[in-house]
């Protein structure tokens, strides 16, 4: 009988307090929830404007010039997919500057076969072997041309990339690290302040437009050196 007149005193009792823990509960729920929304927004990175272009990752090749109709968005072989921003930015680096190396390197086969006003007329015969010529009759010459070429890749890498150690640092939380290699933040793939003509747009829809030229040169001259080297390597004869 005693336990009957209790009983319903404590359930009584009990449910009062059960508001007060579920206000506590909601409010440690929407709690969690603001810090998770903090939490996730503190993630989504941003990424400087540089020369008009500011790295997109939901975009083709982070938006960057380079895509031409017919062919658009092509990687068919998927380099880019799923990289992060400074890999893709490197592979850009990489694309623009061997372009500009094959355009020379096109020019001076064509050039270089038919006309040789240097070394006394010395250096003749295919392309392929004008530098190992160019390193017996005349050692110092190719000595300082080593030098500069040296002196050209150092400043460029220290005009675009970060140091070293670094990089290392930097790059420890990033998928398909290069370890020692990374592209500086402010720094556009292969716009390393030269341009002694003054023929650099400073308008951003026309310097894609210049810089989209300059890829599809270099493209071209890539294979066009490609064939070039190959067939006198081949043939041991000269282009024409």
């Amino acid at each position: 009988m005693k336990f009957s007149l209790v009983l319903p005193f404590f359930v009584g009792s009990v449910a009062a307090y059960l508001p007060q823990f579920r206000n506590k509960a909601a409010s440690i729920t929407a709690l969690s929830a603001d810090v998770a929304v903090e939490e996730i927004e503190e993630v989504v990175p941003s990424y400087p404007t540089v020369n008009g272009w500011t790295a997109d990752p939901n975009k083709f090749c982070l938006g960057l010039p380079g895509a031409t109709a017919p062919l658009g968005d092509f990687d068919p072989l998927g380099f880019t997919k799923d990289l992060p921003v400074q890999e893709i930015k490197r592979f850009r680096e990489a694309e623009v500057t061997h372009g500009r190396v094959a355009m020379l390197a096109t020019l001076g086969y064509v050039v270089g076969e038919n006309f040789h006003p240097f070394f006394n007329g010395e250096v003749t015969g295919p392309a392929n072997t004008h530098l190992a010529q160019v390193q017996e009759i005349a050692p110092f010459f190719f000595l300082w041309l080593a030098t500069s070429i040296l002196t050209a890749e150092l400043g460029r890498a220290n005009i675009g990339w970060e140091k070293p150690l670094e990089a290392i640092e930097k790059n420890k939380e990033v998928e398909g690290k290069t370890w020692l290699s990374k592209l500086n933040d402010n720094y556009y793939p292969g716009d390393i302040g030269f341009d002694p003509l003054g023929l650099k747009p400073q308008d951003p829809e026309e310097f894609a437009e210049m810089q989209t030229k300059e890829l599809n040169n270099g493209r071209l001259a890539m294979f066009a050196a490609m064939g070039m080297i190959v067939q006198e390597q081949v043939t041991g004869q000269t282009l024409f």
